[in-house]
């Protein structure tokens, strides 16, 4: 017996063949899409709450519903309402407003001490993995000491040598985070500077400067954007941390962390005072952690395979 097929069935089933197709590759773009974000999604939530923050920094007085020095002192301690959106202080000034400001002052804070760090650091960093020998060991030695003290407790002594003021804070949290970037680029450069490319431009004749800056630095962007990355969200900690024991901004300057410690003791009846605030430094620090976290992954996947397997062994030992 014979079986006979319907030519109008099949041709049908030819002509939806592409659609199937189709259909398909669709859904295996989605699902792409779906684990592209899922991967990134560090980098995708970081990348929100920092450009949150810096939409807040710039436009502060738009976003400002009072001046946030005005003080009222009928208008002590009023809870969240449609007037203060996150209520007032002990002296009446409205607090939405001072949070606010205090993005400026967080960012005016974190990113020259970043700046003053990572020049530094990238320029010894240089320097000590390029030259090698004294150098190398001198500042070695130095930044090895200089990380054996917490970093915290030397931000306090450098304020507390030079006094107290959004300033001095910058320029102890600066100097406090050169090691980190010198650790970094002088291992960078000591695996770099014995590499094929940077041999011939020794051999053309480029000066040091030339290589250093256009054949070793070039390679150490990725993991330089992640540290720096990271360490703006350490800055803004440490700099709330010294403002909350009063060697950080002095008042009337709106700061995260003297606003944290001026509502330390009205927590029982006014909760508002400092969970704001330290609603704000906890969102800048993670967006800053995941932002930096999200890059790694990013830009140097390696990063975190080689910290991992590298732990304990930074100190590699200049060659001859």
């Amino acid at each position: 017996m014979t079986v006979r097929i319907e030519p109008g069935l099949h041709q049908s089933k030819q002509a939806h063949a592409p659609l199937r197709r189709a259909l398909r590759r669709a859904r295996t773009r989605q699902r792409r899409g779906l684990m592209w974000a899922l991967q990134r999604l560090n980098l995708t939530v970081g990348g929100l709450l920092i450009g949150t923050l810096l939409l807040t920094a710039l436009f502060a007085p738009l976003l400002a519903v009072a001046p946030p020095d005005a003080i009222a002192p009928a208008s002590r301690f009023q809870p969240p309402g449609l007037a203060h959106p996150f209520g007032t202080d002990g002296l009446g000034r409205d607090l939405f407003s001072r949070v606010v400001y205090g993005a400026r002052t967080a960012l005016q804070m974190a990113v020259p001490a970043v700046m003053i760090g990572s020049f530094s650091g990238i320029i010894l960093g240089l320097l000590a993995g390029y030259y090698c020998g004294p150098l190398d060991q001198i500042l070695s030695r130095i930044m090895d000491a200089w990380l054996a003290l917490p970093g915290l407790l030397l931000a306090i002594v450098f304020v507390a040598l030079l006094g107290p003021s959004l300033q001095t804070t910058v320029i102890a949290l600066g100097l406090v985070g050169i090691p980190g970037y010198y650790r970094m680029v002088r291992n960078g450069t000591l695996s770099t500077r014995e590499m094929l490319y940077v041999e011939a431009a020794r051999t053309m004749g480029l000066g040091d400067g030339r290589i250093l800056l256009r054949h070793i630095l070039p390679n150490l962007t990725s993991p330089l954007v992640v540290l720096i990355t990271l360490r703006l969200g350490t800055v803004i900690l440490a700099g709330g941390a010294l403002s909350f024991i009063g060697l950080g901004a002095q008042p009337p300057t709106p700061e995260w962390g003297a606003l944290l410690a001026s509502g330390r003791d009205s927590m029982d009846r006014a909760w508002w005072v400092a969970f704001f605030p330290g609603m704000a430094i906890t969102a800048s620090v993670m967006g800053f952690n995941l932002l930096g976290d999200g890059l790694r992954d990013l830009l140097a996947p390696e990063m975190a395979q080689d910290h991992r397997t590298h732990a304990g062994a930074d100190e590699d030992e200049c060659g001859s």
